[in-house]
């Protein structure tokens, strides 16, 4: 059956199955990584989160139940509920009955990871985590069964991943020079997060291919989302360019599910009648929208409007800030990463030893999962899958030593000197199995990609140079007592 003129029922079953997939290693990342991080007995533990805020200022349900069993379950909670929307979905169900029990399901779905975004602080302190919540809030009015969404909630979307793309382009512009003269693709590969099995490749294209690569981002963030409000085919065509884009940076880098996730935003884009040209999916026969959920959804998008004045106001601004939230809930935000590509890719090594007076080669690594730490191991891929800690052990390398965001670092340290199992799932290797160090220190590197020739020559990945010290050599005791400025559960 062909798609009737205005039909989105196809992109609500996309869109809604993609979602569910972010949702579902969401919930897993949350389920494996959030206690260790910060639960109980985490890096940020749980209870100075509720001493810290209110629970208006930070919504959540482990406000009320601030504990290890209800971080588990409510991430478990979420892998199923993901997972029942990913298979299924209530759309078996009747169809008086299918757009409720869906509207539902993704309310749930958004209300439970909410908790972790806004319990998991610094860890959780990324622009996808509320572009996750946008988009999930908006999806709790999209319907289900044979009727067809509300189009107004699909101009709400399209309105999203603009806000997405054009907030990013407009920060970089006003950025860092290297945005300007085409030069910042140069190191973007080599500095980025974690890099993956494709970044040395990229990084060593022609210096003309970086220059057109950094052009093209400026025309894909700056110029084509305005074609995601034109009629079709134009919008589905800006679709494209946005997928392709972000499909780039997911071959290239680790950037956790921003490019997914801004992919399946992408979805709102197309019509019914775009998609049947590329999808073997036919479209059932569709029913009107129930007018209740039209006039929630025009509800929705008068809320939305009146919310979206700040992020406008900061987007359009000169001094405009990245990836902020101006209402507790996160309903609408503002959005942009890299105005400024760091030029030097700073590591921290992390070392320990068991002996009472060690020479340097008693020193051994801990290896991690996503940063690089041996310089003959190729980058790992990780991506859509998010390593919080080497995430923030990257933010953490830019500084020589420890500042107010890395208050975390002391309470990580601690942990190793334990060898406290629920911190140690979070890394690669332990070199300390049976008996924990007696002493730690840090390191501070300078790491670059091998040349081709210095590749062919001995298989490394990465250059390094020590450029710095972030711990001295420490004991336990001595950092029970204060040895590097902070207690063992910081904020």
């Amino acid at each position: 059956m062909l798609p009737e003129p205005g039909s989105y029922w196809l992109v609500r079953f996309v869109f809604q199955r993609g979602l569910a997939v972010i949702y579902l290693l969401a919930f897993l990342v949350a389920a494996t990584q959030f206690r260790p991080l910060a639960g109980e007995d985490g890096l940020l533990p749980i209870e100075e989160y509720v001493e810290g805020t209110t629970f208006w200022e930070r919504p959540s349900l482990f406000y009320v139940v601030p504990s290890d069993r209800a971080i588990g379950l409510a991430a478990w909670a979420g892998v199923a509920l993901s997972t029942i929307a990913l298979l299924a979905g209530p759309y078996w169900l009747p169809a008086p009955y299918a757009v409720p029990a869906s509207m539902l399901l993704w309310l749930v779905l958004w209300g439970l990871y909410q908790s972790f975004v806004n319990a998991g602080r610094v860890f959780y302190g990324y622009g996808w985590e509320s572009m996750l919540l946008e988009t999930g809030f908006l999806a709790v009015f999209l319907g289900a069964g044979p009727s067809q969404p509300p189009v107004v909630v699909i101009w709400l979307l399209k309105w999203l991943v603009f806000r997405n793309m054009f907030g990013a382009g407009l920060i970089k512009i006003r950025g860092d020079d290297c945005w300007r003269d085409l030069t910042c693709l140069d190191y973007h590969y080599e500095t980025q997060p974690i890099p993956n099995p494709l970044s040395w490749f990229a990084h060593r294209l022609p210096d003309r291919f970086h220059r057109l690569e950094t052009l093209g981002n400026h025309v894909v963030e700056l110029a084509v989302p305005f074609l995601y409000f034109a009629p079709q085919p134009f919008a589905a065509a800006a679709g494209v360019a946005t997928i392709g884009f972000q499909g780039w940076l997911m071959l290239t880098g680790n950037f956790a599910f921003l490019n997914a996730l801004t992919i399946v935003q992408s979805v709102a884009l197309f019509s019914d009648g775009v998609l049947t040209t590329v999808l073997p999916i036919t479209v059932p026969a569709t029913t009107a929208t129930p007018a209740w959920l039209s006039a929630a959804s025009i509800l929705l998008a008068i809320v939305v409007v009146a919310l979206s004045i700040q992020p406008t106001a900061n987007m359009l601004s000169r001094s405009q800030v990245m990836n902020t939230a101006f209402d507790p809930l996160k309903l609408v935000n503002t959005y942009g990463a890299f105005g400024s590509v760091t030029t030097d890719r700073f590591q921290l090594v992390v070392e320990g030893t068991t002996a009472p007076n060690p020479t340097e080669d008693d020193w051994q690594a801990y290896e991690f999962k996503g940063q690089p730490v041996r310089t003959d191991e190729r980058p790992p891929q990780w991506a859509p899958y998010h390593l919080r800690l080497d995430w923030q052990l990257w933010f953490a390398a830019m500084r020589p030593q420890p500042g107010p965001r890395q208050r975390w670092f002391t309470a990580f340290l601690a942990a190793l000197f334990e060898n406290d199992a629920a911190t140690l799932s979070l890394l690669e290797s332990n070199p300390f199995p049976d008996t924990p160090p007696e002493q730690l220190r840090v390191r501070r590197y300078r790491y670059r990609f091998t040349t081709r020739e210095e590749r062919a020559d001995t298989g490394d990945w990465w250059r390094r140079e020590r450029v710095g010290t972030y711990v001295m050599p420490i004991s336990e005791a001595d950092l029970r007592e204060g040895g590097i400025g902070c207690r063992r559960r910081a904020f």
